[in-house]
């Protein structure tokens, strides 16, 4: 099993969509404090995390989880989420069902630690071939979509 390094976070594929026929697909991922995710949304597929270690707070839709070690959560398709790492590093799992998040992870991936980011369009393009929309920059809340809107 080889280490893909994705955005920030250090990525190892356990289970892939190859080997359940697409149906699901398990990943874990390691973290540095402070780190959070891009606002955005799984149009294809429900994206669940579950702690091991350290402290993940989701943003899914207006509701608002911290999770510690030993806690899970679903942030279904369809609706708009966000991760952000606690005060030290995590180490979590990541489920994608059906599968299909781990080809972005790797389609964004080094085997090394990137010395640069994707550009936000390079991210946008990626994502979106990916099934994923990004609604906004790593920060925003969901509930900052509305705010938007208006």
């Amino acid at each position: 099993m080889t280490d893909i390094w994705f955005l920030h976070n250090r990525v190892r594929i356990h289970i892939s969509g190859l080997e359940t026929d697409g149906a699901f697909a398990l990943l874990e991922s390691t973290g540095p404090a402070g780190d959070h995710t891009p606002l955005h949304v799984h149009h294809l597929d429900d994206e669940g995390f579950y702690v091991i270690e350290g402290e993940l707070t989701l943003w899914v839709g207006d509701a608002v989880h911290v999770l510690r070690a030993g806690e899970g959560m679903l942030a279904p398709r369809g609706v708009p989420h966000t991760v952000r790492v606690g005060d030290s590093e995590a180490r979590w799992l990541v489920t994608s069902t059906p599968a299909g998040f781990e080809a972005f992870v790797r389609a964004l991936g080094t085997p090394e630690p990137p010395t640069s980011m994707p550009s936000p369009e390079e991210l946008t393009r990626v994502a979106a071939q990916n099934g994923i929309e990004i609604l906004g920059p790593p920060g925003m809340l969901p509930g900052e979509l509305r705010a938007r809107a208006a």
